[in-house]
Parts: structure tokens; sequence; C-alpha cells
């Protein structure tokens, strides 16, 4: 699990560009901080690193003639750790990678790995000007939402966690803080925590329940008064696992517990689920794994999950269906608008057609229906009976005005157009859940190593 943030470097007050870069250069590379060894570089040498960045900045401001006050004279990502979850050398490793994505390989950059704390973490410095001195990077928006997306993925990718996304409604406001857990659940923890030692009888655990400085009372219900309280607390108060019955109940017949009735967690989330296969993956029979399952596209599809909030397969199942009734839906739209489309365009030409040889079939009616003049207007008068057929199988017996089908088609087509630009999406959105679907099914499969002819993978876009 990797925390980001990208922070732009300025030209410190009262201090030179090269000053307030070889600061902030020493400071990352501090040996202290660093075992003195976890340190890599890009296009440039970690001890001269920030003259090698202020003679590109020279390079820029020459060839460009832009010179500002205030100025970015380099960014530096920080890349912070879960604690106990990576080494320095791995983290260095890790923390090179993302540099190297994140600038495309465009910017040199050190990367200085401090293990000082009790997190790992990484202080990458990248030049602002590119390594053709003529362009500088460009702090887009998102950037740092773009950062983090490729640290997870370089996370997953080598089989560590990432911090689950979670949804808005769910998001802490600053001024609220965490509750303090109440005597009661304090009381419930310690319960659990005696069970698990199994004690031989409700006694046995009492006695160890006053070991921990609680005061017990026997009588018509059992309590216990904590050490910091006033008054008991009925055990049977704490919930139906916590009555006299239940607490022999559990140490005759111990079972797997821990439910304390505060913060209970759900089943694992499906992230979790694929995290714990792919760390396991990293074991043997790994490269034969990978033959048939891209490691990289398992960590995009994990990632793709976790962006989404997907917390099980059943929900990743629904989301799919969903996404397929919209795609089903859009491409019904498109045919529908399609056929009125041709259906508008042939019946301006009936109408066309019946006008132009209107003259013709009256003179031949007027001729007493001639075999004579048949002949030879026989092209004009089929033509006109055809166009009089349609109009006769119309429901409504009224023909429309040619004015009226053109702004109809003009607004049909509009619709498809519209659609169409939906339908893509949808469609772009079937594939990406389809594929996903598919690859969280195979990741999970009982088998730890996929047969040789399995399916191989799908790409997630």
């Amino acid at each position: 699990m990797a925390a980001t943030r990208l922070i732009p470097l300025h030209v410190n007050k009262g201090k030179t560009a090269a000053k307030s870069l070889k600061d902030r250069m020493d400071y990352a590379q501090n040996p202290v901080k660093t075992e003195g060894e976890y340190i890599g570089s890009y296009e440039c040498n970690p001890r001269t690193a920030w003259a090698e960045f202020m003679l590109s900045r020279r390079e820029y401001q020459q060839s460009t003639g832009r010179d500002r006050q205030g100025d970015v004279v380099a960014y530096q990502i920080r890349q912070s750790f879960k604690p106990g979850e990576i080494t320095p050398e791995e983290a260095n490793r890790i923390g090179m990678e993302l540099a190297r994505r994140f600038t495309k390989g465009r910017h040199a950059f050190i990367v200085s790995t401090h293990t000082d704390r009790a997190h790992i973490h990484n202080h990458i410095i990248f030049n602002a000007v590119d390594l053709t001195g003529k362009r500088k990077f460009r702090n887009f928006f998102l950037s740092s939402y773009a950062l983090r997306k490729v640290s997870d993925i370089i996370c997953l990718e080598n089989g560590l966690s990432i911090i689950e996304e979670r949804p808005r409604h769910e998001w802490q406001n600053r001024k609220q803080y965490k509750k303090e857990q109440s005597l009661r659940d304090v009381l419930r923890f310690d319960l659990e925590d005696l069970l698990e030692k199994k004690p031989k009888t409700l006694d046995a655990l009492l006695e160890e329940l006053k070991g921990l400085g609680y005061e017990v009372k026997k009588g018509k219900y059992l309590a216990v008064k904590p050490a910091k309280a006033t008054r008991f607390i009925r055990l049977k108060s704490l919930g139906d696992g916590y009555t006299e019955e239940a607490l022999i109940a559990a140490i005759v017949r111990p079972a797997k517990r821990r439910n304390t009735g505060i913060d209970s967690d759900q089943e694992p989330s499906l992230m979790k689920n694929l995290e714990e296969v792919l760390r396991e993956k990293k074991g043997k029979g790994y490269e034969i794994w990978a033959k048939d399952f891209n490691f990289k596209q398992a960590a995009k599809t994990l990632y793709f999950i976790q962006e989404n909030n997907i917390k099980s397969l059943e929900q990743l199942d629904e989301l799919a269906r969903s996404a397929a009734e919209r795609f089903h839906e859009q491409a019904d739209k498109i045919k529908a608008c399609e056929a009125r489309l041709s259906e508008i365009a042939e019946l301006k030409k009936t109408i066309i057609d019946y006008s132009k040889t209107r003259s013709v079939y009256e003179a031949y009616r007027k001729a007493g229906y001639s075999k004579k003049f048949f002949e030879e207007h026989r092209a004009e008068i089929t033509i006109h009976q055809a166009a009089k057929k349609k109009f006769d199988a119309l429901e409504s017996k009224k023909i429309p005005r040619v004015k009226e089908l053109s702004e109809e088609y003009d607004r049909v087509l509009a619709e498809k157009k519209a659609a169409y630009a939906d339908y893509r999406n949808a469609r772009s959105e079937m594939q990406k859940y389809s594929i996903v679907q598919k690859n969280a099914v195979m990741l999970l499969s009982q088998e730890s190593v996929p047969e040789r002819n399995a399916q191989p993978s799908h790409t997630v876009r």
C-alpha cells in the first residue's frame, strides 16, 4: 500500500534557485535517512543532480526566453508504504518505476528511500525541464490522481496492497473525531481474548477477568465492574453472545468467535481476496501461470475494481449485466432511428414520384384507361400506381408534406448521432466490465496454476 503526493518545488524566499534545489536534494539524500545506500537516479548523477537540473533550466530559459520569478524548478513525489509490507530495496525499485512511468522517461530524476520512520517512504525529485531542454513538465489538472493511479498499479503488480477507495458519503468530516470505545466495548474485547485462551470453566474465565482488574459479582445475573467504572455491568446486557449460558456454551464447545458488536467487518471484499490471490501467485509456479495470465493486466483488473468500489463478485456481475443492458438499449435505439430514417427517405421518394407522375396518370384516366396510352407511358403510370398503393397502406390516410418529413429526418438523424456517442461509451463500459469479470473469476479459481489451455487474459484499457 502506498500513499502518494505531488509537490511543485518553487524557489524559496531569500534563496537562489540553485540553493533551493540543492537544499532539497541534500535532505532527500541524507545518509542518516537513506542508510547511505538506497538512492537511485535516471539520466543524472545523484551527487550533482541539482547542478545538472540548473544547467537544463538555463538551457530552457535561453532557448525559449522564459524566465519567470517564482517558477517551479523541480517536482517532488512522496511515496509512503505500509509499515512492514516492503523492504527498502523493493521500495527504491518501485520508486524508480513510478518516476519512470509518470514522467514517461522524459525527465531526469533521483529516488531516495528513507528508512528512519516506521513507514518506509520515497522522496522522488524530477527535473521540471525535460531531457531535450525545450519543454517543461505540465502540472495538469488531477495530476495527483494520475500519480496515485500509476503508483497503485505498480504496487498491485508487485503483490502489494493499495488504499481501498471509500464512497464519498463515507468520508469523515475533519471536525469529526473517532468515537472512543466505551467500557462495554472494551469488556467485549477482553471476554473474546480470554475465550480464545480456552478456559476450562466459567469460574476460570472469571478469575482471568479479575486478573485484568475487573470486579465480579454473582447473583441472579452475572455482572462485572471495570476498574474505571462506578457501576456493575450485567454480562447479558452486552448481547446474546455474552449471557452466562452463552459463555458456558462457548467454553464447552470452543468455536471461532470475534463478534464484539462494534465496527464488525463484513465478508472480505473482492479487492482483498484478489490481492491475496496475486500475492500467492508470486510463489511457486508463477512463471508457468504468468504465461496464461499477464500479471500487469491482473493489476489493472484490481485497480478497476478498487476505482469503482466493487465489493463482491455478485456486485461485479450485476454491474456487468447493467452495462450490457445499457449497451443493448443504445443499440436498439440506433436501430430504431435507422429504420425510421429509411422509412422517411422511402416516403419522401414516394411522394416525389407520385407528384411527378400525377399529370400523366390523370391523362391516362381521361383517355378511358386506353391500352395504347398505357403502353406509351408504362413507366410513369406504373410508378404512380405503386406510389398510390403505398399511400393506401399508411396507417394515417393523410399524406405528410415533404417539408415535414425533411424536418423529422433531420431530428431523427440528430438523435442517432447523439445515441452513437452513448452507444460507444456503453460498449466500452460493457467490454471493460466483461473483461474484469472474466479476469476476476480466473484469478479466484481454485487451481493455483491455470491449465495450459486456459483462455488468455483480456486487456483492460
